[in-house]
């Protein structure tokens, strides 16, 4: 979700709490939209992450220090003449807009105290930094905006720095319960976009909890609303502002499986199903979210390339595919051919010269056959053009079973890289799915590549069970062969989804019988790795390693199994936590 006011009266919160009175220890701007602000606190030393980035806007405390340029831009330049060791006064929020405040104390030319103000916008596109002087004077943003860009407000050096109104919207903190039946009564609407849109600070997430608490349907009319179920939710979103005021929430992040979803400053109840992480800070959320999402994002973003092209392969080679089997289809007709030719064998003496067909009968199955004639040929010269096309028709249709072969195991192992793809967590990773490809003739090959020694950077997942025992997955098809032929050891067990294409996933025995829920477990991870991760089940197969074969010459990844147990279940990483 993006940051709505809620969230930030809880940040504003956190950082009041820990900034103030704390002195500035070094100003720096790491990225275009960006500054790190670094405290000296007795006994440890943190980083305060701003950013008014538009499709990122956060702020945070951040373990990372990120590299400054050589040289630091303009803004930052202001910054440190005016506020470079200020002390932090306080950190507020206007009204629940999604703003932080900073008011800092410093120390002008003449050595006098005086006071500046760092205003943080965290709102989406219009996201910005402004840095105001005691009268709220603007002495510079991190982004400049004039009136050709905005005709709402100008952003510029000596302009007075004010909030746009949003009208028609209250703050929630300040509403009574005749107040709240009276907007959202008024609001002809879905009852969750009545409450965000007549309160600032609260977002669409935020607005259907609230309904889902009160029991009532976010997406019906509020016109259908009895006074029972206003009065409901009256006292739902009352509870939550009351939490607000009290500083009372348990900031929490939603995932679906392993990926971010949402955050929110209290539990989110509706997504009951979802996997919840607890965290001690808002700014402990925030600064996990956004490194887990990010991380998703830029991996999603460096491996476009190879997404396209991979893309392009399968289209390709699907199609190829559809081709060969038309064509096999056409071969089917040899049979009929080669009937012709021995009929036309057998009766031929009885055909007269001249004939443009011949009615006999198939001594097979004693049915009359009318079979078409050459008249410029003898029957003997027809029988024998007929068995020519038998014998064309059967040679293509030998050779096409093998190109049939070989075009399905070339689909099967590009879907095969194209689910190592969506398991690639590093550059490395992404560096061997690309030398699968060009090993295979997929892809150029970009000079030569040490594999060994890349494979040695890119490790397999590996988890643990509620028993202890660890589970080790393959993150793309060298590591598969790498941990079923070179690391497992033949008691051990061996996953894999169904027919599909998917990781290989090993279960450590140590010589031990592996309880129940073991078994299910490591299946539901090797389901979750699999092209089956969104469906509701997934057949997995499991053996002990032992009975895993490699045929020679296979594609690495590809392995054959007979003596295999099965199971249908959910694909989730619910029962394992990564090992340290």
């Amino acid at each position: 979700m993006a940051l709505d006011g809620i969230t930030l009266h809880c940040l504003a919160h956190e950082l009041h709490s820990s900034l103030q009175n704390q002195r500035i220890g070094k100003i720096a701007q790491p990225e275009k939209e960006e500054l790190l602000f670094t405290f000296k606190i007795p006994r440890q030393t943190r980083r305060l992450l701003l950013s008014a980035n538009a499709s990122l806007p956060f702020a945070c405390f951040t373990s990372e220090s990120k590299p400054s340029p050589l040289t630091a831009p303009n803004f930052c330049m202001v910054l440190r003449k005016y506020i470079g060791n200020g002390k932090i006064l306080s950190v507020t929020q206007p009204g629940l807009e999604r703003i932080l405040c900073f008011s800092i104390e410093h120390l002008n030319e003449m050595g006098d105290p005086g006071i500046k103000y760092l205003y943080v916008e965290l709102m989406g596109k219009h996201s910005n930094i402004i840095f105001c002087d005691e009268n709220n004077i603007i002495i510079d943003s991190i982004k400049h905006i004039s009136a050709q860009m905005s005709s709402v407000r100008e952003v510029l050096p000596g302009r007075t720095y004010f909030i746009p109104t949003q009208e028609g919207k209250e703050n929630p903190l300040a509403a009574t319960e005749k107040a709240f039946l009276a907007h959202i009564s008024s609001c002809p609407a879905p009852v969750y976009r009545a409450i965000y849109q007549s309160y600032t600070g609260i977002s669409p997430l935020m607005a259907q909890e609230i309904c889902y608490r009160a029991g009532i349907d976010g997406d019906q009319s509020t016109a259908a609303l009895s006074r029972e179920d206003l009065s409901r939710l009256y006292n739902v979103f009352d509870g939550l502002m009351g939490q607000l005021k009290s500083d009372d929430y348990q900031p929490v992040i939603l995932y679906d499986q392993d990926i971010p979803l949402e955050f929110a400053p209290f539990p989110i109840r509706m997504y009951a199903d979802k996997t919840r992480e607890t965290c001690a800070s808002m700014s402990e959320a925030l600064e996990r979210f956004y490194a887990k999402k990010n991380r998703h994002t830029v991996m999603h973003q460096k491996s476009s390339d190879l997404r396209r092209h991979l893309s392009t392969l399968l289209e390709r080679t699907s199609k190829k595919l559809q081709l060969q089997l038309r064509q096999q289809e056409d071969t089917a007709k040899r049979e009929k051919y080669r009937l012709y030719g021995e009929l036309l064998h057998t009766y031929g003496y009885q055909i007269p010269a001249g004939a443009k067909n011949a009615q006999v009968t198939n001594y097979y199955d004693g049915s009359e056959i009318t079979i078409p004639l050459d008249d410029t040929l003898s029957a003997m010269d027809n029988a024998k053009k007929y068995f020519d096309r038998y014998s064309k028709l059967k040679r293509t249709d030998e050779a096409l079973q093998t190109q049939i072969r070989e075009t399905k195991e070339s689909l099967a192992h590009l879907q095969s890289i194209e689910s190592s793809l969506n398991f690639a967590e590093s550059e490395e990773d992404l560096d061997i799915i690309r030398d699968e490809l060009a090993a295979y003739g997929y892809l150029k090959a970009k000079g030569e590549r040490k594999k060994n020694k890349m494979q040695k950077k890119s490790r397999p997942l590996h988890y643990v069970d509620a028993h202890g025992f660890h589970i080790y997955v393959g993150k793309n098809n060298y590591q598969n062969d790498e941990l079923t032929f070179r690391f497992a050891s033949g008691n051990d067990w061996w996953f894999h989804a169904k027919g599909i294409p998917g990781s290989h996933v090993i279960v450590r025995s140590e010589n031990q019988e592996l309880p129940d829920d073991t078994y299910e477990t490591a299946a539901a991870v090797a389901a979750y790795y699999s092209n089956g991760r969104d469906s509701e089940k997934v057949d997995v197969d499991y053996l002990q390693k032992k009975n895993v074969k490699k045929p020679n010459s296979a594609v690495p990844g590809f392995v054959i199994y007979h003596t295999n147990y099965s199971m249908t279940i959910r694909p989730s990483l619910s029962g394992v936590h990564p090992a340290e």
